[in-house]
């Protein structure tokens, strides 16, 4: 693959290959392209609604902590994935073998999916709020419609255009709520004293952790980062994968939303389509422009990857080799499907324990890169099963799922102590296996 041209590389479908150095994308665009999944409704509601459970300020230093703490761990994976233009699924069968791997492949695009029928559906609800003649039927088949067609570009020469043309139109939008905002409701002075009457002691903590159940964003990372130049690893570690990311889509949205929560009228409970039906109160027709922009930017990514995921998982488990046109029209009939569907409260629980799943992922792929990335080879034979990397990711996962089912207090525990067993267990055990290798040798 290495004697390919650019056009010839970019034709190629791979999502199941390593990219190779001619199909790498210069740093602007690369960012164009990742910086889709800044805009989401969900991080707007997220930092709202963790201040109205722990308190503003203890909102704001969780977000603080996951901006630091995403930062440095996607600016390790970022540097990884553009060493070898390895995707997920490839990486995977390093960790868990070529069987193993299927799981992780099927956690990947399940979570993509899921997330991406919450964005859809709320721009399906923003649609048939705007326009109350359209039912909210028709409005998602609009939605997966025209979100389909988005993905059938390549990273390299669509999305990262139409992305970065949408960009300022999501920055403004940010900046016409908060004004209009001040303007209808006027300037909120105490928003800062957002939240409960007896704010928790440690409410940051349960602000931080919480963060850590979205650290499917550190797989999207690595499914991304592989398209990036190895000249410019460093740029994409620092910048476009690290903490200024993380500060607009943490930290810049969740003070938005905290400010828009402490000056709108809110009627019953905080979620995704209720901050959307405020914003559409307030800004009208722009309103939904505004929606549109966020939720169709972040779905490029989530259509994206739930693809080239499905795609992977079954081509590997059962042989399946369809075009990834073929697999992205699977994807939306499925969104289209759960979008209609009446299972929200248990996609929510269903994400809830696959974000244990993905925590201990990357702690095993931490692991992997710190004590077992020198002695990587492309020509490496790939095992069934690899019970090193399984041990290390059952046992992590298992201890989140106990822990999540205890009381509150050690609830908050589940994601930092799985993160902490998968990483130490698959290290260790990777000591070993080079101890009782170098005594093999002598």
């Amino acid at each position: 693959m290495a004697g390919l041209s650019q056009k010839q590389s970019n034709e190629l479908d791979l999502s199941t290959l390593p990219v190779p150095a001619t199909a790498r994308m210069g740093r602007f665009s690369l960012t164009m392209a990742w910086w889709a999944v800044c805009s989401a409704m969900f991080y707007i509601v997220v930092g709202a609604s963790l201040a109205l459970s722990y308190g503003a300020r203890n909102a704001i230093i969780g977000m603080a902590l996951s901006v630091v703490s995403y930062g440095v761990i996607n600016g390790i994976i970022s540097r990884y994935a553009i060493s070898n233009g390895l995707s997920v699924a490839l990486f995977s069968r390093r960790l868990f073998g070529s069987a193993g791997a299927s799981l992780a492949t099927l956690i990947f695009f399940s979570t993509a999916i899921y997330y991406a029928v919450f964005e859809g559906s709320v721009i399906a609800v923003a649609l048939n709020s705007i326009f109350p003649s359209l039912p909210y039927k028709l409005a998602a088949l609009i939605v997966v419609l025209y979100s389909v067609p988005l993905i059938f570009g390549s990273v390299q020469n669509w999305l990262d255009k139409f992305n970065g043309v949408l960009l300022p139109f999501y920055l403004a939008g940010l900046v016409l709520a908060v004004v209009v905002s001040i303007n209808v409701y006027g300037y909120q002075a105490d928003w800062l004293e957002l939240g409960p009457e007896t704010v928790p002691e440690y409410g940051w903590w349960n602000c931080f952790t919480y963060y850590m159940g979205v650290w499917v964003l550190m797989l999207y990372t690595f499914d991304y980062a592989r398209f990036g130049k190895a000249q410019d690893s460093s740029y994409h570690a620092r910048f476009n994968f690290g903490m200024p990311f993380y500060l607009v889509t943490f930290l810049l949205n969740g003070v938005i939303g905290i400010y828009l929560a402490a000056s709108m009228p809110q009627e019953g409970a905080l979620s995704e389509v209720s901050v959307v039906l405020a914003i559409l109160k307030l800004l009208g027709i722009w309103g939904l422009l505004f929606v549109w922009v966020t939720q169709t930017r972040i779905n490029t990514a989530n259509y994206y990857l739930a693809t080239v995921n499905m795609q992977a998982f079954f081509e590997n488990l059962l042989g399946l080799r369809y075009s990834r046109l073929i697999w992205s029209l699977v994807v939306g009939a499925v969104v289209y499907g759960l979008m209609l569907a009446d299972v929200f409260a248990y996609l929510l629980q269903a994400l809830a324990y696959q974000g244990v799943f993905v925590v201990a992922w990357v702690g095993v792929a931490l692991a992997h890169i710190f004590f077992a990335a020198r002695n990587d080879r492309a020509d490496a034979a790939v095992p069934v099963f690899n019970g090193v990397g399984l041990l290390a990711w059952f046992c992590g996962t298992g201890l989140g799922f106990g822990l999540m089912s205890l009381e509150s207090g050690w609830a908050s525990m589940a994601a930092p102590a799985t993160f902490v067993l998968s990483l130490v267990i698959y290290g260790a055990l990777q000591g070993r296996r080079k101890a009782e290798e170098a005594v093999a040798a002598s």
